[in-house]
C-alpha cells in the first residue's frame, strides 16, 4: 500500500511542476522534500524553512545541514511571529493566524523565484486532531500532497527510512507556541525557557517529551510530558534533582511530571473541539 501511496504522491507533485516546500526538518517535512527532488529534480524544488523564535535553534540547524548535505536550494524566511496579531495572546485558534502569515510569506518568496505551487507536509493523521492551522492552509490554496496522496504517518516513516532520510525514528514535533496554556500570554522570554528546558532533557538522552507551561510569573509550572516507559528514568534521584534545580533556575516555580504521559496536542484538551 505505501508504494502505491507513493505513486500518487509523485503524481501529484508532477501536476504542480515546480514546487516551494515548507521545510521545518520534521519527518513528515523531510520526506516531503525529498520526494519533491526526487520526483521533480533539484532546479525545480525549494525549501522554505520559517526562522522564527517559536522553533527551536537546533532544528534550525538540523534543517540547514539537511540541504546543505544534498544540494537542495533552502532560503530562510525570518518572520517576527510577535508582529503576528493573535500571537502573543496566545487564544485558541493562534495557529490559524500564525500559519496564515507564514504562509503569505512563503508565498511571496516561491512567486519571486517563479514558483507558483507551495506545499506543506500534513499527513492523512492529521485530520483527527483541532488544527486551526490547516484552515489558513485552505484559505490560501497551499497544496497538501501527502493527504491528496492518503499517507499515513508510518507509512511516512517506512518510506522514509527505505529513502535513507536521518528523519524516519525523529521524534515528533511541534512549534513551542503549542507548549502554553491557551489564553496565557507568549513572550520570547518564555519561549526561551521552553526551548532551554526541552534542550536539557534532550541532552540527558530522551527523546519523546513536552514541557507545557501553566501560569505566569511565582506561579509559573512546567508540566513534563514524557512516555510512560520513561518515568522511571526521570524520577531516578539525579536526574530528578537535575530537571528540577535546572528548570527552577530558568524561572518555573514549579516542575511536575503529567502522569497520562506524553501525548500530541494535550493543550487542547481543555478546548471544544470545532
Amino acid at each position: 500500500m505505501s508504494e502505491y501511496n507513493y505513486q500518487m504522491l509523485q503524481s501529484c507533485l508532477r501536476s504542480y511542476g515546480s514546487v516551494a516546500v515548507a521545510f521545518s526538518g520534521g519527518v513528515d517535512s523531510t520526506f516531503l522534500l525529498q520526494a519533491a527532488v526526487d520526483t521533480l529534480g533539484k532546479d525545480h524544488v525549494l525549501a522554505l524553512t520559517a526562522f522564527v523564535d517559536a522553533m527551536p535553534q537546533r532544528e534550525k540547524d538540523e534543517a540547514e545541514a539537511f540541504c546543505q548535505k544534498r544540494g537542495i536550494r533552502q532560503i530562510p524566511c525570518a518572520v517576527d511571529v510577535f508582529t503576528i496579531q493573535g500571537f502573543a495572546e496566545n487564544p485558541p485558534d493562534r495557529c490559524y493566524h500564525c500559519k496564515r502569515a507564514l504562509f503569505q510569506t512563503f508565498l511571496e518568496v516561491a512567486h519571486r523565484h517563479g514558483i507558483t505551487t507551495v506545499v506543506e507536509g500534513s499527513n492523512l493523521d492529521d485530520e483527527g486532531d483541532y488544527r486551526p492551522g490547516m484552515r489558513a492552509i485552505a484559505e490560501l490554496q497551499i497544496e497538501s500532497p501527502l493527504r491528496k496522496a492518503g499517507l499515513t504517518k508510518q507509512q511516512i516513516r517506512t518510506l522514509s527510512k527505505e529513502m535513507g532520510l536521518p528523519t524516519w525514528d525523529k521524534p515528533s514535533f511541534a512549534c513551542l507556541a503549542s507548549r502554553f496554556a491557551y489564553g496565557e500570554p507568549i513572550t520570547k522570554e518564555r519561549l526561551a525557557m521552553v526551548e532551554t528546558a526541552e534542550q536539557i532533557l534532550f541532552s540527558m538522552g530522551f527523546a519523546q517529551f513536552r514541557v507545557r507551561v501553566h501560569g505566569q510569573g511565582s506561579g509559573t509550572v512546567a508540566r513534563i510530558e514524557l512516555p510512560p516507559e520513561e518515568f522511571g528514568r526521570l524520577m531516578a534521584d539525579e536526574n530528578r534533582r537535575l530537571v528540577y534545580e535546572q528548570l527552577q533556575q530558568l524561572g518555573f516555580s514549579y516542575v511536575t511530571l503529567d502522569l497520562k504521559g506524553y501525548r500530541m496536542g494535550s493543550m487542547n484538551e481543555m478546548i471544544e473541539k470545532k
